[in-house]
């Protein structure tokens, strides 16, 4: 397994509305997750900044790579924009972050 993490910001108003709608995520949006090899992922919010910090595992880059090509993470992304900051195509500003340190 490959483990990926990035920071995101979420809106400070829209915290309750972020946490509903990953609570609800769409079962047609977990299925493409998983098809692209998504395992273990979490998202934890830092309250006082709206940080997210988003870790994952995934099975191999290149099949990840081909997630933000989807009709359902595009929609995804439309249906999410409202609530953080995003890029002009709606896709979440994201810092990818390298690991340093990983206990076995």
């Amino acid at each position: 397994m490959i483990r990926k993490a990035s920071i995101m910001t979420v809106y400070k108003d829209r915290y309750e509305e972020y946490k509903k709608r990953h609570d609800e995520l769409w079962p047609e949006m977990e299925a493409e997750l998983k098809a692209h090899g998504a395992r273990n992922y979490s998202i934890f919010l830092e309250k006082e900044t709206g940080k997210l910090f988003a870790y994952l595992e995934i099975e191999d880059e290149e099949k990840w790579s081909k997630m933000p090509e989807t009709a359902i993470n595009k929609k995804w992304w439309d249906y999410m924009e409202p609530l953080m900051e995003t890029n002009p195509n709606n896709s979440p500003v994201s810092i990818e972050l390298n690991e340093v340190f990983h206990l076995k």
